[in-house]
């Protein structure tokens, strides 16, 4: 199973060496906490974390 990354740049979490959501290549493995956004557009959470995109986002990456 490959390791899931989070991007610095954008906090979503993947498994890929380049971010899916924002095309950076800034990604750690040091990282922690989940949120799943599902409806971006109806989230509060969403609307907090200033997210656009629906997917897996670290919520706090170092």
């Amino acid at each position: 199973m490959a390791r899931e990354m989070a991007c610095r740049k954008c906090k979503h979490v993947t498994t890929e060496k380049v971010c899916p959501a924002c095309k950076s290549s800034d990604l750690t493995p040091d990282w922690s906490g989940v949120v799943l956004i599902v409806d971006p557009s109806n989230s509060k959470i969403a609307d907090t974390l200033k997210i656009t995109a629906s997917g897996k986002y670290a919520i706090k990456v170092t």
